[in-house]
This record gives C-alpha cells, sequence and structure tokens, in this order.
C-alpha cells in the first residue's frame, strides 16, 4: 500500500477524475467515509487506480477516434519538415492542436500552392485534436460533396448533415477542385450554413477568397460561403515554394549530373573540379 500523505490537492485530483467518469455520487461521498471508517491513507491508492482507469478509458477513446477520423496515418506534426514554413505558422498550428478554437467554434483556413504543406499542417492539426479526445473527420471535399449529393437524391440529406455534425471538426481538404456544378455549390453551402457558429472546420484552399467566385459561381453565394467561414477564423498563410516541385527539381539535378557523369566517364573524359 502506498504510503504518501494525503493531501488537499490529491483530494482535489480525485474529484476531478471522478467528475471525468461521471460518478457523482461517490464523488461527494467517498473522502468523507474513507476519513470516518480509519481509511485516509488507503485514499492515496484509490486515487492511483482511479487515475488509471481514466487514462485507459481516455486511451480507448483516442484509438476509436482515430480510426473514425480517416486521418492519412504518416501526416502528424512530428512528420512535418516545418523548417521549410514560418515559424510563426508552425507555433500557430501547435497552438490550434490544443483545441481552443473547438471550444469556440472557430474555423481555420490554410491558404497557398499547391504543395506547400496545407494538407499535412491540416492533418497534423487533426492528429493532435484527437489526442485531446476531440472527433475529427478527414475528407477530400469533393468526396464530401459527392456524399452529400447522393444523400440529397436518397431524400436523406437531413441525417448526413446529423451524422457530420457529430464531429467536432470537419476538415475540408482541396475546397478548389469542387466541380462546381449548380447540385455540388448548393450541398456545399448548407454544410457551411449548418456548422455556422456551432462546430468547426479546417479549410485547406489553393484558390484564395477573391477567386472563390470559381467555387461558388454566384457573387452572391460567394460572398455569403467566406462570411460564415470567416466570421470566426483563423488563416494561415502558406506562402512558400511548392515542396513537391523542390523535390522534383533535387531529383532532376541528381539525375542529370550522374547522367553526365556516366558519359563522361565512358568517353574516357572527367568533370571539371
Amino acid at each position: 500500500m502506498s504510503t504518501t500523505t494525503w493531501t488537499d490537492a490529491m483530494a482535489k485530483r480525485l474529484l476531478e477524475l471522478l467528475a471525468i467518469l461521471k460518478l457523482t455520487a461517490l464523488a461527494s461521498q467517498v473522502e468523507r467515509r474513507f476519513v470516518e471508517a480509519g481509511h485516509r491513507e488507503a485514499l492515496t491508492v484509490l486515487l492511483e487506480v482511479v487515475e488509471h482507469e481514466v487514462q485507459a478509458r481516455h486511451g480507448r477513446r483516442v484509438e476509436r477516434l482515430l480510426r473514425e477520423s480517416k486521418l492519412p496515418p504518416g501526416k502528424t506534426f512530428a512528420t512535418l519538415d516545418d523548417k521549410r514554413l514560418p515559424r510563426t505558422l508552425v507555433d500557430q498550428a501547435h497552438a490550434l492542436g490544443q483545441g481552443g478554437f473547438v471550444e469556440r467554434a472557430d474555423n481555420v483556413l490554410c491558404f497557398g500552392l499547391p504543395g506547400t504543406g496545407k494538407s499535412h499542417v491540416a492533418s497534423a492539426i487533426g492528429h493532435a485534436l484527437v489526442q485531446t479526445g476531440r472527433s475529427v473527420l478527414f475528407v477530400p471535399t469533393y468526396q464530401l460533396v459527392q456524399e452529400l449529393l447522393a444523400a440529397k437524391r436518397n431524400l436523406d440529406l437531413p441525417r448526413a448533415l446529423r451524422k457530420l455534425d457529430a464531429y467536432d471538426v470537419l476538415i475540408l481538404d482541396d475546397i478548389g477542385y469542387v466541380q462546381q456544378n449548380a447540385e455540388e455549390i448548393e450541398v456545399l453551402f448548407t454544410l457551411m450554413a449548418e456548422r455556422y457558429e456551432r462546430r468547426s472546420m479546417l479549410i485547406t484552399s489553393n484558390l484564395v477568397f477573391s477567386d472563390w467566385e470559381r467555387i461558388f459561381k454566384n457573387p452572391m453565394t460567394t460572398a455569403a460561403a467566406i462570411d460564415r467561414v470567416v466570421h470566426h477564423s483563423v488563416i494561415l498563410e502558406f506562402d512558400v515554394p511548392s515542396f513537391r516541385t523542390e523535390e522534383a527539381r533535387r531529383r532532376g539535378r541528381t539525375s542529370n549530373g550522374a547522367g553526365a557523369g556516366d558519359a563522361a566517364s565512358s568517353s574516357g573524359e572527367t568533370e571539371p573540379a
């Protein structure tokens, strides 16, 4: 048995843990009953057991949320090449992963050219949120729009929207790739309107706001959509070169260099130092 002296701080922690487990009746009596029975120091063992139970439940919840999130498994902060990104952006992303914006039902908007790391950062934030016990769904925007269209044609759109409402955060990846016909615009706008000031969205886009009319076509619909996502939002701008383009250039230089060396060797010539 633990010989740790029972303290007020430990008593407070036990009550917090019992509240997490929703054991309110136990919380209201446990310390008094143990003390009256002469087992005050046994409360330290109880605290250890309850702490273990809370951690185990949290671990199981995180595993379930991760399975349901459809987050890319390798796209976390641990694998992010953050040296390519501005320090302030990286710090913002880590702060967003703590989840304060979710409590406020704010949105996060990631803007930048293709290949600049938007999707990786969005995924990394999603993984961090799951670790805090929040529910997340990562989905390419065009795919979600097609699913909502199918639900609408089956007269099942309200139920589909309610199902999405169960997620604390929807990560809509590559909103600029929606095919942009009238039906798609309608269901996408409906989704944004449904979540407005109630649930958070994290949107990645290679189109800045001035180009969103290419998505929503109608100027009034475009303005209304922007208004809903911007009203309570954090904007991350990925003003960096494309990582994929840089990689391709590096591979090209390596390939060309190897080819030139092979040619020089076969001809008996040497490259200059």
